[in-house]
Formats: structure tokens, C-alpha cells, sequence
């Protein structure tokens, strides 16, 4: 059984000549069989002929150009349409000729270059094969000959039609390849905007207030070693994140994001930003990527905090519910709003992205108590 379903693989894998020889092998054999013996393609309506040795040179012309109808398709039309003139007016009336409309569907497929000229060229050869066998008695007369050169146009028009749909399917493939690439390096500037913003923020609050600390040394070492721990963090995360985009590597985070959130409200706490903390409920075990997310939306909201706010009041309140995850981070402060309008197209935008995806809802605004960034992110409900 296996051996039978590694068959169609194999003959895919074969050169696409030996793949399309055995049709011209095919018409080629039938046209000697007695029952089909004078009853192939015919226009002209002339008295059958013997087989002869002329009839063999049309019928090898019509049958093995076959074999290059893809990869050749001129060299296959040119040939096959040769054959086919020599069998028509020496009347011998093959089951080869059949070839005539197979090499007019592949050319009209596979033909990349000069098709105008083809047409022409065959439309011409047609009507000097129509007035030869005119000469030669032909009682076809001009419906015959249209109807048949019709016959074959559909042939020609069936090729090109089968190109025109594989063309649309390249092009919509590349639109899709091009797409995932555009969506993929979205994805990659949001990670490391969200990874380096937040920490380089906060190391330079802390670098800041470390000027300041020339009078206090053991403050100064604090705030010198919190600097220190802050670019650690950060190139840990980097390395984490580019490590991600190695071929072959796998794309799970290192342990669940949301069980960070608490180490990432202590950095900004050093980086001399009041935050009060809560979380309610237990965390959901399969979240997807919407444990990602809520760890992004609060470390957006504490950078904005640290760079438009700093010393201002913040809280982070997080709900884990049976098929969602809550955030909510406020800021005191009037300062705190201009995260709104600032951060050059990401930041909160590329949050409102991150949680559109999920189907959820997020809210960014100044209020009554200052900035206050809302979002609810599908989780996908208990395991």
C-alpha cells in the first residue's frame, strides 16, 4: 500500500517530456487499430487513402512533438500543424490528427512568447490548407472550413484561458507571500518596539535620577545597579525575541507572560514610578497569545506612564475570567494624555492591533482621574 501511494509521487517528479510522451505514444497506437482505421480528424471530405509511408511521416510528426507540448510549445505547434497539412491533403485520415487540437490547447497554455504572431501564422496556414484541398475537390465548402477553424479557436481559447487562471493564481499567491511577509515584520517592530521602548525608558528614568543622587551614595549605587538590571532585562528579551526569527526555532514564549506582570511593575517601581498592583482571579492555563497581549498593553501603559507621567500615581488592575483577561491601567496626571497623539504610529496603536486580532476591545483616554488604558482580550475560555 505504501509502495502504490509513492507512485503518483515519483511520476510527478519525472521530467515533464516523459510525462506527456505516452499521449503521443497513445494516439499514435490507436491510429492503427482496425476499428478506428480511417476514422480520425478529417476536413475536406476527400476520399480516404492507404497508409503509406507518408502517412507514417505525418502520423510520427503529429504524435511525438507531444512529448515537448509544455516545455516546447512552439517547436510542438510548428511540428504537430506540419503533420497534420501533409495528412489532410494526402487524405489519410488518422486518429493522430487528433494531435492538431491538443498542441493548440497547449500552445495557447504554455506559449509565452509571440502568441499574436501564432495566430496569425496558423490562421494563415489553415486558409491555404482550406484552398488547397479546395483544389483537390474538396465538396467541405467555406461552412465547413469556418466551422472547423472554429474548433479549433476554442482549443486555442481553452489554452489561454487555463494561462490566464494560472497567471491570476501566481500573482494571488505572491499577494498572499507578500502580505504574511508585510504582516510578519508588523509583528517583529511591534515586539521590539514594546521590548525596547519600555526598557530603555525606564533606564533612562533611572539614568536621570541617578544625577541627582551625587549627595547619597548608597542611593546612587541603587539607582546605578537598577540601570544595570534594566539593560540585562533588555538584552535578555532581545536575545529571546531575535532567537525567535531563527529558522527552525519555535515561537513559545519562555514561561506564561502574565506571571511577569508582577516582576515588570517592580522594574517601573525602581525607575521611580509610584504603580499600585492587582490581579483577580486565576489565570487561565491555555490562553493562546492573549496572555501576550495583556502583558503588552500594561507594559505600553507603564512606558507612556514613565515618559509622559513620571512620579505620577499609576494602577494596574488585571481580571482573569473564565474566557477573557481584563486590563486596566490608570495614570494621574494631565501629562499622561499625550501618549494619545505621540509614538510615531505604534505604542497604543499597535495595542488596539494586538487586541483587534483577538476579537476584543480596547480604550485608550484622558478622564476625570488622568490616562486610562482599557482592554478585554478573549482567552478562549478554561481547558
Amino acid at each position: 500500500m505504501t509502495a502504490l501511494g509513492t507512485i503518483p509521487d515519483r511520476w510527478r517528479r519525472l521530467d515533464v517530456t516523459v510525462r506527456d510522451l505516452p499521449l503521443g505514444l497513445f494516439l499514435a497506437a490507436t491510429s492503427f487499430l482496425p476499428i478506428l482505421y480511417n476514422k480520425g480528424t478529417q476536413v475536406g471530405d476527400l476520399p480516404a487513402r492507404p497508409f503509406d509511408a507518408l502517412a507514417a511521416v505525418a502520423l510520427a510528426l503529429e504524435c511525438l512533438p507531444l512529448a515537448v507540448r509544455r516545455k516546447m510549445p512552439a517547436v510542438c505547434l510548428t511540428l504537430v500543424t506540419l503533420g497534420f497539412v501533409i495528412a489532410e491533403l494526402r487524405s489519410t485520415h488518422l486518429v493522430a490528427s487528433s494531435a492538431m487540437p491538443i498542441a493548440l490547447l497547449s500552445a495557447g497554455a504554455h506559449l509565452e512568447r509571440c502568441r499574436r504572431t501564432a495566430v496569425v501564422a496558423l490562421t494563415a496556414v489553415y486558409a491555404g490548407l482550406a484552398y488547397a484541398l479546395h483544389l483537390l475537390g474538396s465538396t467541405e465548402g467555406v461552412a465547413g472550413f469556418t466551422t472547423f477553424y472554429l474548433l479549433l479557436a476554442v482549443a486555442w481559447t481553452a489554452g489561454a484561458w487555463l494561462r490566464g487562471n494560472r497567471a491570476a493564481e501566481v500573482d494571488r499567491r505572491r499577494h498572499v507571500a507578500e502580505t504574511t511577509r508585510a504582516a510578519e515584520r508588523a509583528r517583529i517592530a511591534r515586539e521590539l518596539h514594546d521590548v525596547v521602548t519600555h526598557h530603555v525608558t525606564a533606564m533612562v528614568v533611572q539614568a536621570e535620577a541617578a544625577r541627582y543622587l551625587q549627595g547619597a551614595p548608597e542611593r546612587l549605587d541603587a539607582a546605578l545597579a537598577a540601570v544595570g538590571d534594566t539593560g540585562r532585562r533588555a538584552t535578555a528579551d532581545l536575545r529571546h525575541l531575535l532567537g525567535l526569527l531563527e529558522p527552525g526555532h519555535g515561537s513559545e514564549a519562555r514561561e506564561p507572560t502574565v506571571g511577569r506582570l508582577l516582576t515588570l511593575v517592580e522594574q517601573t517601581r525602581h525607575a521611580g514610578q509610584p504603580v499600585a498592583f492587582a490581579e483577580e482571579g486565576t489565570p487561565v492555563e491555555a490562553t493562546g497569545s492573549a496572555d501576550l497581549v495583556a502583558y503588552r498593553v500594561v507594559q505600553e501603559s507603564l512606558t507612556n506612564a514613565l515618559k509622559h507621567a513620571v512620579g505620577a500615581a499609576t494602577s494596574v488592575l488585571v481580571r482573569h475570567r473564565d474566557e477573557e483577561i481584563t486590563v486596566e491601567v490608570r495614570t494621574a496626571g494631565p501629562g499622561s494624555g499625550r501618549a494619545v497623539t505621540e509614538g510615531g504610529g505604534r505604542g497604543l496603536a499597535g495595542l488596539r492591533e494586538r487586541v483587534d486580532v483577538l476579537g476584543g476591545d480596547f480604550s485608550a483616554g484622558p478622564g476625570d482621574e488622568g490616562f486610562t488604558v482599557r482592554a478585554r482580550i478573549p482567552s478562549g475560555g478554561r481547558s
